[in-house]
């Protein structure tokens, strides 16, 4: 299998610098939603709170194809993958605890652990 496509230097560096990222799946009208998300060796990485039916999980899912935006102009073209393996569950656990530390965030770090929300990860790609 073909390793993932990878950001560009320029574009982790923006994405380092955002606390938030606002995602669109499909090429359709599904509207941009705010995400947590994570870095981790420059490959970036997100997990829904609330995995609706018409969330933007299962939009990807059905439609690997998406946006991000980043700040609040850069749209970046990604395609989604579901990932796997504990290994990587717990590192993307960890990258989120590292990156969101406020008191307030705990509660959303620890209910991102649970195994329902750790099956969810994608990771997002350029296309």
């Amino acid at each position: 299998m073909a390793a993932a496509r990878r950001f560009p230097p320029r574009v982790v560096s923006l994405l380092a610098g955002e606390r938030m990222l606002s995602i669109r799946a499909g090429a359709g009208d599904h509207r941009f939603t705010g995400v947590w998300f994570v870095l981790i060796h420059g490959r970036l990485f997100v997990r829904p709170w609330y995995d609706s039916v018409s969330g933007w999980r299962r939009a990807l899912l059905s439609d690997p194809r998406g946006t991000i935006l980043v700040g609040k102009r850069r749209e970046i073209a990604v395609r989604a993958r579901t990932v796997r393996g504990e290994r990587l569950f717990d590192a993307v656990d960890r990258a989120y605890a590292e990156k969101y530390r406020t008191p307030a965030s705990r509660k959303w770090v620890r209910g991102f652990k649970l195994p329902r929300r750790r099956r969810t990860t994608m990771e997002l790609t350029p296309r």
